[in-house]
């Protein structure tokens, strides 16, 4: 039997235990006319077999073989959400970098986290203002 590890998170004064096995990941699908399709799914495994079967985005229907180039675990749903947007908005070419480096995604996640906290602050503080 597979014990899902729990994590705890901080959310303001409050902690609040999380399944980690809920968290959102980013991924990119290579079609088989080499284009990069970029999502974000709770379990990318499955993700790729409904897309694979035809259901879910009309940019994969019938462009198979779909090969899973990268996949990311992100977190919080909004903040994968912002990471696929940001990666959405990628040349070709910055695409395929970011598949290439060892780490690219990872670091993009970083900077979208990093941003997303900051606007978080800004906002309590006018807030509290």
């Amino acid at each position: 039997m597979r014990v899902p590890c729990a994590r705890r998170v901080v959310i303001g004064k409050g902690v609040e235990t999380r399944n980690a096995e809920r968290d959102w990941s980013v991924y990119l699908v290579r079609r088989a006319d080499g284009a990069l399709y970029t999502g974000v799914a709770l379990d990318v495994r499955k993700r790729l077999e409904e897309h694979r079967a035809g259901r879910g985005a009309k940019a994969l229907r019938g462009r198979a073989p779909l090969a899973l180039v990268v996949h990311s675990r992100v977190g919080e749903r909004g903040l994968a959400q912002r990471v696929e947007s940001r990666i959405k908005l990628l040349s070709k070419a910055s695409k395929e970098r970011l598949v290439a480096s060892r780490g690219g995604v990872r670091r993009l996640i970083a900077r979208e986290r990093r941003a997303a906290d900051a606007e978080q602050a800004a906002t309590a503080e006018r807030r509290s203002r």
